[in-house]
């Protein structure tokens, strides 16, 4: 029983990484395929799987075409009630949803100003009043879920979740232009780049070169932190 998934890119795609995160970190059996998301083929390539337009697209062992990623989850979840995607307690699982629902609604500012890229760390982005608002809203929600959840790491509910999954993307954008935020928030997103899972997503991106480079905002840049 193998799901498909389709993804447009691993460097820069933020939902494909959350697509791609849910199905292996809760040993989903699962193949992956990239369409055509920045060589212009990525209509045709998805029209077998209409009325889907957007990446990640995933495709159940029974054929049906799941898209978005809040409906993937929830299918996965409904699925493999054993898997743990959601967190067992009821009230901590309340909250997860809430806070994937808000990733998935909210958030316009950092995403439109920090786009993810896994390449590098940008220095000297400067982060305008908007982007620090979604940052101390995120940081709000992650205190909040530990709260919750009554743990102190190393993930947002204790044990890995479709939680960490959606706020993925959120913890590179924050490592790739080196936004500020407090300390344990920080703490969390090297948690979050240093997973083996996230760290062979990235590997694969590299295998990519991109000329001229997607993203390239001007500033001078150091290497991709590695644990």
């Amino acid at each position: 029983m193998t799901y498909d998934l389709f993804i447009g890119d691993r460097t820069f795609s933020s939902w494909s990484l959350r697509g791609w995160l849910m199905l292996e970190k809760f040993n989903l059996p699962h193949r992956t395929h990239l369409v055509g998301l920045y060589s212009g083929t990525m209509a045709d390539d998805l029209a077998p799987l209409a009325p889907a337009s957007l990446v990640p697209v995933l495709r159940t062992p029974e054929g049906t075409v799941v898209g978005e990623t809040l409906a993937m989850a929830e299918t996965l979840a409904e699925r493999h009630p054993d898997a743990g995607l959601w967190p067992q307690d009821a009230s901590a699982r309340a909250t997860a949803r809430w806070l994937c629902a808000a990733m998935a609604s909210g958030f316009g500012a950092l995403r439109g100003a920090c786009p993810m890229q896994l390449q590098h760390v940008n220095v000297g982005f400067a982060a305008d009043g908007a982007v620090l608002a979604d940052l101390a809203r995120i940081e709000t929600l992650w205190t909040h879920a530990r709260a919750e959840a009554r743990t102190d790491g190393p993930w947002l509910f204790g044990r890995y979740s479709l939680a960490d999954v959606f706020y993925a993307p959120v913890a590179a954008r924050i490592v790739g232009y080196d936004l500020p935020v407090p300390e344990k928030a920080r703490r969390y997103c090297e948690t979050t780049i240093n997973d083996a899972a996230f760290k062979a997503w990235r590997a694969e991106g590299l295998k990519v070169k991109y000329d001229p480079f997607p993203y390239n905002i001007g500033t001078e840049t150091r290497p991709w932190p590695v644990a």
